[in-house]
């Protein structure tokens, strides 16, 4: 055997079945990817202090609760497009909003003057909930991961209601 036909033997018998080996992992984990947006449903959102979570949104519904500057409760239907929830969807995959613990709370107790936040994401097979306290102390990656989602999902829906007053 030449040395030409020994370095052909060696990548067909040890490159081509490693490259095909990756080829199909990687394409089972991407089709078995558990939160895809084409079997998305529907969010819902809710915060408030302390038990009272009186903020209150479902994308499925469209019904949309809030609280306005003058303290009386506002009851309206706000439906978001595909395109808000394509964006909320893509912004918590990118905050790792996944992999979030379901409870991220200081006590089991809840504290009457401290903001809760309840997001929750919808699909088909799956959903995933996270419960957040305000004033959480855990860790700072994760409590800023949290803050940002909840300020997109508030400017979203600030943006969807001013669309809707046009």
């Amino acid at each position: 055997m030449t040395l030409r036909n020994k370095k052909i033997f060696l990548a067909a018998s040890v490159i081509v079945p490693f490259l095909a080996y990756c080829f199909y992992y990687y394409g089972m984990m991407v089709k078995n990817a558990p939160y895809k947006f084409n079997e998305f449903q529907y969010i819902v959102f809710e915060y408030g202090n302390g038990d009272s979570l009186v903020n209150k949104y479902n994308s499925k519904t469209h019904n949309y609760q809030f609280i306005d500057g003058r303290d009386s409760l506002v009851k309206t239907t706000l439906k978001l497009t595909k395109d808000d929830l394509l964006y909320l969807h893509r912004k918590a995959a990118d905050l790792g909003f996944w992999d979030f613990p379901a409870q991220e709370v200081n006590s089991a107790k809840r504290d009457p003057n401290v903001p809760y936040y309840v997001i929750q994401f919808n699909y088909m097979r799956k959903s995933k909930s996270v419960l957040f306290q305000a004033n959480y102390q855990g860790n700072e990656k994760l409590i800023d991961a949290n803050q940002r989602l909840i300020k997109e999902i508030q400017r979203v829906l600030r943006d969807a209601e001013q669309r809707n007053k046009k």
